[in-house]
């Protein structure tokens, strides 16, 4: 028998009593929140254009879980609103107590830096640190998205950020943990508000020439249309013109040359998330934060003729989500289970230890994090929905009320610019049930599988109408089981039944 030195004996007992003690430690949360951030911008993902390379973010991947499909939300505000609340759009308001006042006094030192979309901030009620870009000004008092702009620091009168935005919000990330390191003890929860990479798109100069010699972007078959399986407003809709060639532009710029600035605009995301990753490592508190990475929804180049976010479709709306720390969940691993906005918060309510305040219209999905591709996680659909500038059950039920009782509807277009109305999604396995607040519509049903671009509506082939009576149950009951009792409201859709 082999003896081990009493020295060394004493050495091994006191790191296996630190690996217990620091697995028993309530993580910090490094939450990075982008804006207008499609998967196909992360070269990680399977969707992304062949020459996008963002390396950090990729080691997030590499590092940690990421989710296939990650419905954040449709849109600025309410995907914002979402994660302060934990709610869908359906059921917050601007009254609904924000969740990191409740995580304050479950003893969490909270932090935000960046875009604010929602309601007024609360320094000192949600935040103990806070940088406050209050875009919801606009750009002649906040300024814009990438210079000029104004922030507001720990509740303070404005004052210039200096610089470009993207730059000197991972400067200030960087001063929180390094601040945060003096005081180990206590765990910590930072929200980090990109403004990138919403339009204008504007790169920094160190990026202007990125991606010049790279092939020319793949154009969308159906950037023109017409597409008769889909609702009346999506047959012929298109935000671009064409050029001498009949190739798609926008402000007499090709298509190719906007996806490329878009990119251009994502690198300086990346660094910032390479700068904050090797904060973390020098100030040793990498072992124990949990850093997840996503956005507020996707963007659509082209895809259903779109420049947008809002619409129901992949295309608009799959953001990436990546949940890294390989001190607790798997490396590299990929998770097919559709997620959404609200389950993220669900989540960090396990992961932190806290009881939700109020109730929470998201599901748990820490299982996953520790087994991706477990089966029998949740029985539950995912669900998402965009109700415009209606925030709350009572006020979509009186929406409802009123269209129903005068035969206006237009209220409930929710983007003039494209009349993409109010809209309910769900996903369950390989399909995806759209349902619109808006009468006599047809629905649509996709399988993501055999047609993840949404090309071929099932919903008005009349071998799916079982199928489709089943997801459009589900969905009501989904609604309704969260408090969505606007549901009794809602129109019926109309149903094609000749094809």
């Amino acid at each position: 028998m082999k003896f081990i030195p009493l020295v060394l004996c004493s050495v091994l007992s006191v790191f296996t009593l630190s690996a217990s003690e620091s697995a028993q430690r309530k993580p910090n949360i490094l939450y990075i929140f982008t804006d207008d951030q499609s998967v196909r911008s992360v070269s990680s993902y399977p969707q992304a254009h062949p020459w996008v390379k963002t390396p950090n973010i990729d080691r997030l991947a590499k590092d940690g879980v990421r989710f296939a499909s990650s419905y954040t939300g449709a849109k600025c505000t309410p995907s914002r609103g979402s994660a302060l609340t934990g709610q869908l759009q359906f059921n917050y308001s601007k009254e609904t107590p924000y969740w990191t006042s409740a995580l304050r006094e479950h003893g969490y030192y909270t932090g935000m830096v960046g875009k604010w979309h929602w309601n007024v901030p609360r320094h000192g009620d949600a935040w103990d640190w806070s940088v406050v870009w209050e875009h919801h000004l606009g750009d002649a008092v906040a300024g814009g998205y990438y210079t000029n702009q104004f922030v507001s620091v720990n509740g303070a009168k404005r004052i210039p950020l200096g610089g470009y935005s993207t730059d000197r919000y991972t400067d200030y990330t960087v001063q929180f943990l390094k601040e945060r390191a003096k005081e180990k003890d206590r765990p910590w929860y930072f929200w980090v508000c990109y403004g990138a990479v919403h339009g204008p798109y504007i790169p920094a100069d160190r990026h202007l020439k990125d991606y010049e010699d790279a092939p020319p972007t793949k154009i969308p078959v159906d950037v023109f249309g017409p597409r008769p399986d889909k609702p009346e407003h999506m047959v012929d809709l298109t935000r671009w013109g064409k050029d001498k060639k009949n190739q798609p532009i926008w402000k007499s710029r090709s298509h190719d040359s906007w996806v490329k600035q878009y990119n251009q605009a994502v690198k300086a995301i990346d660094e910032g998330v390479g700068r904050i990753m090797e904060s973390l490592k020098e100030t040793g508190q990498l072992d124990n934060t949990i850093v997840v990475f996503t956005s507020d929804q996707g963007f659509a180049w082209g895809q259903h003729g779109l420049r947008d976010k809002i619409a129901p479709y992949d295309a608009s709306l799959l953001a990436p989500l990546i949940v890294s720390n390989p001190q607790r969940f798997p490396r590299g691993a990929v998770s097919q289970h559709p997620v959404n906005g609200a389950d993220i918060i669900a989540t960090f309510h396990t992961l932190t230890g806290l009881k939700p305040g109020i109730p929470l219209d998201g599901r748990d999905f820490s299982t996953l994090l520790k087994e991706p591709q477990r089966r029998d996680w949740n029985a539950e659909p995912m669900l998402q929905t965009y109700t415009g500038n209606f925030y709350g059950n009572a006020a979509i039920t009186a929406a409802l009320q009123q269209a129903k009782k005068t035969g206006n509807w237009e209220k409930l277009i929710v983007y003039e610019a494209t009349g993409i109305r109010a809209w309910m999604l769900l996903r369950e396995g390989k399909y995806k049930y759209i349902r619109y607040m808006y009468p006599d519509y047809i629905e649509e049903l996709y399988d993501l599988e055999t047609d993840p671009n949404e090309l071929q509506n099932l919903a008005v082939r009349k071998e799916h109408h079982s199928l489709l009576a089943e997801l459009r149950l589900k969905t009501v009951k989904g609604f309704a089981a969260r408090g969505g009792s606007f549901v009794d409201l809602l129109p019926e859709p109309r149903l094609v039944s000749g094809r």
